[in-house]
This record gives structure tokens, sequence and C-alpha cells, in this order.
């Protein structure tokens, strides 16, 4: 149940008052709108997170034919297809944990945002408790058109440090996914989507860098970092359907340090990770980058 006054949290708050304010959060709903429910029902995919066995914020793409997810009332969503046991995922969607859902469609930059909890799951799915609903902007969104493929998933491989796959992978990155947590008063798990130029994130060593440009200043992302500093990524490589899934601890740097269009930055030490090979039966074409993206750098130029 969201605070009567406004849906945030105390990190969320602290977050909008140490970068100058943020709004009274009217977008953040307690069920979902048709629009929205329609919205996740066409969708050939989404990004889905939870908390793994430790505790610890984890994240994966679920993916099936349009309908594989449904609304069937504005308070509920259901997922066809349990996840792959070698899913990082595969553990966290179990009944009364919470969730957070990022569905995004490339092709028109929409996205739409779910959170609550999970109220069961089957060998069939899960179904899905929503307590907040909010859409988001379309800025950082490249838009790619997308097919499903016939595959069998690949190989799965853990690792504790990134490889030069892995760092190749996420400097050439122009999207990914992020999962943070806070618990308490207002507070449960949330998915956002960051975009921008390839080469805004930076890579040294384990070390991530990420610019935080101008956004809805909900502060959903930032305000759980400041509750609680742990963090999964979900980097997935669009021609291939592998995921490269991250999991650390987090940083907000208030200061952009030069880099254009940023606000503030953040960063993500790596303290674990997951490569799975075609492990989406989904390949995307890309049709060109957002707009707004001519107004952000990369590392490259900011050094």
């Amino acid at each position: 149940m969201m605070h009567p006054d406004h849906p945030f949290h105390a990190g969320e708050l602290a977050a909008q008052d140490r970068a100058g304010g943020g709004p009274g959060g009217h977008g953040i709903r307690e069920a979902m709108p048709d629009q929205h429910r329609e919205f996740f029902e066409h969708l050939p995919y989404a990004v889905i997170s939870g908390l793994d066995l430790r505790g610890h914020p984890a994240l994966t793409m679920v993916a099936g034919p349009p309908g594989f997810i449904a609304a069937p009332n504005p308070l509920t969503l259901s997922i066809t297809g349990a996840l792959d046991p070698q899913d990082p995922m595969a553990a966290c969607l179990v009944p009364g944990a919470p969730y957070g859902l990022i569905g995004i469609d490339f092709a028109n930059r929409r996205r739409n945002r779910a959170n609550g909890r999970v109220a069961a799951a089957t060998k069939a799915g899960y179904w899905l408790v929503v307590d907040q609903s909010f859409g988001n902007c379309p800025q950082y969104i490249q838009r790619r058109t997308v097919e499903q493929v016939e595959r069998s998933a690949g190989d799965f491989e853990a690792f504790t440090e990134l490889d030069s796959a892995a760092q190749a992978q996420i400097e050439a990155a122009d999207t990914f996914f992020v999962a943070t947590a806070a618990m308490g008063p207002n507070g449960g798990v949330d998915a956002s989507h960051r975009g921008g130029r390839p080469g805004f994130v930076k890579v040294e060593g384990d070390t991530l860098t990420i610019p935080d440009f101008r956004g809805n200043r909900y502060f959903n992302t930032l305000g759980n970092m400041l509750s609680w500093p742990r963090a999964a990524l979900l980097f997935p490589d669009f021609a291939t359907g592998d995921l490269l899934h991250l999991q650390g601890t987090t940083e907000v740097l208030w200061d952009a340090d030069g880099f254009k269009g940023a606000e503030r930055l953040w960063r993500f030490k790596v303290e674990q990770g997951w490569r799975r090979k075609a492990a989406v039966p989904l390949r995307w074409t890309f049709l060109d980058e957002s707009p707004v993206n001519a107004r952000t750098g990369t590392w490259a130029e900011a050094a």
C-alpha cells in the first residue's frame, strides 16, 4: 500500500532532495489502466527483477508469443512459462516475493512498469499482484524491430571477473537494464531501462561508471541505491539473444564530471555474473537511435 500523500520511500525522497526536487508522483497508480494492460499483452518480451536467495537484486528477460503476458484485471499480471533453472532469477519468483517488471516496445519507444509481489508460481508460469503501475517517457530508447527465431539455449557460464568479451559487450552497448531494491514503507524491487550512445558505459577492470541522464525525477533507481547499495545489471545482445547478467555494489556520484548530458554518475562494482548463450528466442534489428542521444556524450569524448 502506498503512502497516502506520495508513493516514494525515504531513499527516493533523499535522492530527489539532493537533486533539487522531485515530482509528486501522481503518475504512479495502485492499479493498471487499460492501456497498460493492453500494452503488456501485446509484448513478446519483458524484463523482470526480484531478490535472489541471498536477498540480492537479480533480473532477467522473459519472452514468448504475444499474449504470454496477460492482464486479466487491473491488479493482476500472469506470465506463461517457467524460467530456465540456470537463470539467476529462477529462484526469485516464489509466492510472496517482491518483483519489478518493465515492458518495453523498442519499435515505438513505449515502456510501462509494474511493481508488486508474486501471488503464485507453477511449472506453467507466474501470477503477479500489481501494487504500483506507471509509464515512462520514450527518452534514450533505441528503435529496433524484433522477430522470433527457433533456437536451442546455448552454454551457461558463471564468473567473478569480467573477461575481455564481457568488457567489449558492455562498452559497445547502447541499452541495458538495472534492478535495485529498498525494503520498508513504499519500498520494493524495481526494474529500469538505461540507454545512450555506444560507449556511454565506461569499463575499468570490474568497475562500470554510468552517466545518469535527465528522466522523470522519480529517482526510483538512485533512491534504491541510497537505501541499499546493491544492484544487478542485464546486458542483452540483440543480434544473438545472449544475456549477460551482473551482480554487485553501487555508489552514487553527484558530480557528472563533465560528461555531456549527464546530471550525475553512478558506479557499479562487479562481484559475480553469468553469461547465457541464446537465452532469448528473439533477434532484434536496429532502426535508429533515440533523438535525445544527440545531447549526450560518450566516455571517449569525455576523455
